[in-house]
């Protein structure tokens, strides 16, 4: 089977699929394998950097580079789960995947969105707390808290996409073995089996309710007051301080909030394939290659830590 073509004789066995959400030109096939290889290098390069200087600098070892850290781990995470298996299916031009590899790319997948929408939330805590009650910092948030939030973070996004995971591997695929994606992802899965989704759909909105809308809330409350705190300074200079301390964070919420919201809070039935492998790349791809670089730019102490570090190993 052509990797580009889409031959509705072909046989799939039952223990696998076929991702065909990419690009049918065959001429397009290796500027497509230069950009994402490109970009995966990039992205693996900037988030290994953020974690590098925030380990070897002491003056960086505080709650909010803890989370800093962790959200960088997530965005290699992201791009390791998704990019590799695609830049190795525009080599080979085969793009079978097995059953079980579908279903592992699934549950890290959802894993890592939990986690990072909870490390999010943690974050602009930890900037409301910085902000907002700046005697009362060490109180409200220390190392010891940080460290077991962003564990936190992690155990609850690995467990919560187990149950995904675990009813969609009941999921019969009788109709088509054809995922109209560029990955194994939840929504597309939906769509190609025979099964009633109707037990997913609900977990779905359970824990969107329980797990998006919560942390979304507890980051927007932290910004209504770090914003009503930040207007109350007198001097401009003092205001432009406080505010460069949470700009980035901000970007980067508002980026992934805006694709992840686009989709994946809205009915099944509404799904776009064309719309939505757009926006998966911008959550998957763009979001994590922005990141560091948004938080290497806005950040001085960032900068001042890569300057020095590349002055001592004379990089």
């Amino acid at each position: 089977m052509d990797f580009y073509e889409t031959n509705s004789k072909y046989q799939f066995n039952a223990t696998g699929f076929s991702i065909g959400g990419l690009p049918k030109i065959p001429e397009l096939r290796y500027p497509v394998l230069t950009i994402f290889l490109c970009v995966y290098f990039i992205i693996i390069i900037g988030n290994v950097t953020i974690f590098v200087v925030i380990c070897w600098n002491p003056r960086l070892h505080t709650p909010m580079y803890i989370f800093l850290i962790n959200l960088s781990m997530i965005d290699i995470a992201y791009t390791s789960n998704i990019l590799p298996n695609l830049l190795n299916m525009l080599i080979t031009k085969n793009n079978e995947i097995s059953f079980w590899s579908c279903m592992c790319q699934v549950y890290f997948f959802i894993a890592f969105a939990c986690t990072e929408i909870l490390l999010l939330a943690f974050m602009a805590y930890d900037r409301y707390a910085a902000i907002c009650h700046p005697l009362h910092y060490v109180i409200l948030m220390n190392m010891k808290m940080s460290a077991g939030l962003a564990v936190s973070a992690w155990a609850t996004g690995l467990i919560d996409a187990s149950g995904h995971v675990v009813v969609i591997s009941r999921f019969s695929f009788c109709a088509s073995h054809l995922i109209d994606h560029f990955f194994c992802d939840l929504i597309p899965l939906l769509k190609i089996t025979c099964s009633d989704t109707s037990t997913v759909e609900m977990i779905n909105y359970i824990e969107g309710t329980l797990l998006v809308a919560t942390a979304f809330m507890v980051t927007l409350v932290s910004y209504v007051f770090i914003i009503s705190s930040i207007i109350k300074i007198k001097s401009a200079s003092g205001r432009g301080k406080a505010f460069s301390t949470c700009s980035s964070h901000l970007t980067c919420v508002c980026m992934f909030y805006g694709t992840l919201i686009c989709v994946y809070v809205r009915p099944t039935t509404s799904y776009s394939p064309k719309q939505d492998k757009f926006v998966s790349l911008l959550y998957g791809v763009l979001v994590p290659l922005l990141n560091p670089l948004i938080y290497s730019l806005k950040n001085q102490e960032i900068k001042d830590s890569i300057i020095k570090l590349r002055k001592k190993f004379k990089i």
